[in-house]
């Protein structure tokens, strides 16, 4: 496509609306105005670029499109420097970025045609941020409107709002203030005109109504956005390009069609994975060996053969009401589990179901090992609870190299950990930092579920007193026309194959996570109240399993976790704690083989495996902190040696005087006659002088 230096001649276009309470601002042709489709976005305060560039072609051999989202967070955009002292650009993507790169392109993705492989990208660019407006759904609305522009077959647009349960009433859009401190939920869901395509929530135990409710009304709530971005590509009139679909020709799905008549069905359902697996594979390689020859473009008969499986996955759902595996509709795959399968870990857990096995390993350690969150957020904060997510490639059967996390393995570690972190106690009543690593040994559907089941056992077996057990379950949807089927805990197979998929977690008291992509358009309210009411007796099903392998948290910890316990101090004393340049913290820690963590509102926490040492600092800590009475006696040292008498440590960091009058009963001549430094003493505090000095006695303590 050519381009020109500003197509629109120079001139600004806008359009606005309210939406949810707020003006919505499109603006193009004054920034960026080189790329096929840019346009500044701005609610509130907070201002978003979304850029789209699309190629003119095809990429040749490619079975795939080829479309990336990015969203790019800028510190400047808070008016931010990085906290870290060497890196002050903007390096790799943080989790949070990754996290809406996924947010907005799941949505935008089901929406591009079959077959169409010309190169797309996306870019969300955060200018400014209103730390009362979360940027993430006006970056979805910004990368839609560019994609709008560009003329690719993008069947959008699309928008996302945020719906949230505060003082017990539903509301659009909230507040960041209101999502932090008063709300029971958070919903983020995005959809077009027709339809919702994607959903992502948290929840504090929340109902199955309310949640329908909540998705009806943001459904509701982004359609001012959606008409917005129709206005503006009618004022620019935006024409369709013209694209080639990179399908099979007719004669190659005539032709494996022909093959497989009569090869499917009871044939190629029923066992395990790895059974199907096989079956389906002898059954491509008989397809290649008589349709193909060694000159034979093999790449285009592969094709229609997963698309003539897949079709024959739907018509065996949606007309005999029979799964690949031979199961009905609501079976859930066998069930196994245990815990306390590692030694030494401070908690594991084991959960299978079918083919999919999730190994979890819990670690717990002081508070100062939070992670401290430098985000573009104003509100930077310590994260005491983190879930990881790892899948190697031989969960499936693959060779694949170790490699950093990617955006799935990112995406899968935050639902299970959203799911989770609603049940932990208060850091006050089990002040530790909490990983829970979730390690994929074997795949084959609702892997991210199998790890919520597997960090909740784990989490129990490590002795974390959740407030109640989590499970969950991935659900999918099979439509044609009117007709319909839910499928309770879906497979690889039914997840390619199918219209949706729908994870679901929560208590027994109600949902605590929500993920949901749709690839059909027209998915109504009736169909996910069904959905999250099946998905509701999947999850009582599968918990009811879980606590038969360990019914409740254990009431002691793993002899190898620290043990923490905490004093509380005046705010005041904690420079006489730290000491000068740390030397007393230091010198408790290294004597007594303790972590001491010290916050701000005076909480002393002390952690070690071993009981002695937890007390010996915690009585350093108290005598350090303790306010010397007059009558008491103490325990002291003597630390100098004067003319007129001695100094005693008596406290830690307090040094008392002891006249040669106070020394002993009979006369002292001389003070070295009776003491030398470093004698242990017992002495009695007997004042304290208008200038805050000691008066110490040891004939008085006698």
């Amino acid at each position: 496509m050519s381009k020109t230096i500003n197509p629109f001649g120079g001139k600004t276009i806008s359009v606005e609306t309210d939406f949810a309470g707020r003006k919505l601002k499109f603006e193009t042709g004054r920034l960026a105005f080189q790329a096929d489709g840019a346009v500044l976005v701005t609610y509130g305060e907070t201002t978003v670029l979304g850029v789209a560039q699309v190629a003119d072609s095809p990429i040749a051999g490619l079975d795939y499109f080829p479309l990336s989202v990015d969203y790019e967070e800028k510190m400047y955009a808070a008016g931010k420097i990085s906290g870290s002292r060497f890196m002050k650009r903007e390096g790799r993507p943080t989790d949070e970025a990754v996290l809406t790169s996924r947010l907005i392109d799941r949505p935008i993705r089901p929406l591009f045609p079959k077959g169409y492989h010309n190169e797309v990208q996306a870019i969300a660019y955060v200018y400014s941020l209103d730390p009362e407006v979360r940027s993430d759904t006006v970056a979805m609305i910004a990368v839609s409107a560019a994609l709008s522009l560009t003329g690719a077959p993008f069947a959008g647009p699309v928008a996302g709002i945020r719906i949230a349960n505060v003082d017990g009433k539903l509301k659009a859009y909230p507040s960041t203030s209101e999502l932090r401190n008063s709300s029971t939920l958070d919903l983020t869901v995005a959809g077009t005109g027709e339809a919702i395509m994607m959903v992502e929530a948290g929840a504090s135990e929340v109902d199955e109504d309310t949640m329908v409710e909540a998705l009806a009304m943001a459904h509701k709530s982004i359609q001012p956005a959606i008409k917005l971005q129709e206005e503006l590509v009618k004022k620019l009139d935006v024409k369709t390009r013209e694209y080639t679909s990179v399908l099979p020709e007719k004669d190659v799905i005539k032709a494996v069609d022909k093959f497989l008549s009569g090869k499917l069905g009871d044939k190629v359902r029923g066992g395990e994975k790895q059974e199907y697996d096989l079956r389906i594979v002898k059954l491509r390689d008989a397809m290649i060996g008589e349709l193909a020859d060694e000159e034979t473009d093999v790449k285009p008969y592969l094709e229609a053969f997963d698309i003539a499986i897949k079709q024959e996955v739907r018509r065996s759902i949606l007309e005999e009401g029979i799964r690949p595996d031979g199961r009905e509709a609501q079976d859930i795959r066998p069930l196994s589990s245990e815990v306390a399968v590692l030694p030494r870990v401070h908690g594991s857990a084991l959960f299978t179901r079918g083919s999919t096995q999730a190994l979890n390993i819990t670690t717990l350690a002081p508070t100062s090992y939070a992670q401290m969150m430098d985000t573009m957020d104003e509100n930077d904060h310590e994260k005491y609870f983190f879930h990881h997510y790892n899948m190697p490639g031989f969960s499936v059967g693959e060779i694949q190299r170790p490699r950093s996390p990617g955006r799935r393995e990112i995406g899968h570690g935050a639902l299970a950990e959203r799911a989770i972190s609603v049940v932990l106690p208060e850091i006050s009543d089990f002040p530790y930092t909490i990983r829970s690593v979730s390690e994929i040994l074997s795949s084959n559907g609702s892997t991210s579920m199998a790890s919520v089941c597997s960090a909740c056992l784990s989490l129990m077996d490590a002795g974390v007193p959740i407030k109640a057990p989590v499970s969950g379950i991935a659900m999918g949807l099979m439509s044609e026309g009117d007709k319909y089927v839910i499928l309770s805990d879906i497979q690889g197979t039914e997840d390619f194959a199918g219209d949706m998929d729908f994870k679901v977690a929560g208590t027994k008291k109600g949902i605590t996570a929500l993920q949901m992509d749709i690839k059909v358009k027209g998915l109504t309210m009736e169909v996910m109240k069904e959905a999250l009411a099946q998905a509701n007796k999947g999850r009582a099903a599968i918990l009811e399993h879980m606590l038969t392998t360990l019914a409740e948290p254990r009431k002691e910890l793993h002899p190898e976790a620290p043990r923490v316990e905490s004093i509380k101090i005046d705010p005041d004393q904690i420079r006489e704690v730290i000491g000068k340049g740390g030397e007393m913290i230091q010198k408790i820690t290294a004597e007594t083989g303790t972590e001491i963590d010290i916050n701000d509102d005076g909480t002393v926490m002390v952690a070690s495996k071993d009981k002695a040492s937890i007390d010996a600092a915690k009585k350093w800590v108290e005598d350090i902190t303790a306010k010397p009475e007059v009558g008491t006696i103490y325990e002291g040292k003597v630390v100098k040696l004067m003319d007129f008498g001695a100094f005693v440590q008596f406290l830690p960091g307090k040094d008392g005087m002891v006249h040669i009058s106070e020394i002993a009963d009979h006369r002292v001549e001389k003070v070295s006659d009776e003491l030398a430094e470093g004698d242990e003493v017992t002495v009695k505090l007997i004042a304290i002088d208008d200038r805050g000095r000691y008066n110490l006695s040891i004939k008085g303590a006698k």
